[in-house]
């Protein structure tokens, strides 16, 4: 089992974070490509985090491109995102998402995340999600660092 990050929030009940949940299309890549350094991130966190990436795979590359890293993918209809992490307990999840596809899984999870990436970011998640990050390896370093999210989520 994932040991997970807590986040403390002043006058609210700790986040227990144990599933990250992650986009692969215009958040984890870049024309289908994983970007640079995110195996490197993704590994560390797998020692946390029980690591499932979400696609629906615009390019056809997700498993080729994710397949030596300790996470689970799985190609999906967009829809069934949101229906996927409140089955794995969506309150134990932090999603990362950027595209239109993700906004109902970025409103079910604990921690939604969007990313500003090389793909840019669709204009509704900014509202639907609890912290906005300027790419995917800022927002993946929140997770190693959860004094950060406290800064930035406390009121």
């Amino acid at each position: 089992m994932a040991k997970g990050v807590t986040v403390e929030l002043p006058g609210k009940t700790p986040m227990r974070l144990t599933h990250l949940v992650l986009d692969f299309t215009g958040t984890l890549s870049l024309d289908g490509k994983l970007l640079p350094g995110l195996d490197v991130r993704l590994r560390s966190l797998a020692q946390r985090f029980c690591i499932t990436v979400l696609t629906a795979d615009t390019f056809g590359t997700a498993q080729s491109e994710l397949k030596d890293l300790p996470l689970v993918v799985h190609v999906v209809p967009d829809r069934e995102k949101a229906d996927i992490v409140e089955a794995m307990g969506a309150d134990h999840v932090v999603a990362l998402g950027n595209g239109r596809n993700d906004l109902l899984m970025l409103e079910k999870v604990r921690l939604g995340i969007a990313v500003m990436g090389p793909s840019g970011c669709a204009a509704e998640l900014i509202d639907a999600v609890d912290i906005v990050a300027r790419d995917v390896a800022e927002a993946l370093d929140l997770l190693d660092h959860p004094l950060r999210l406290t800064a930035a989520l406390r009121e």
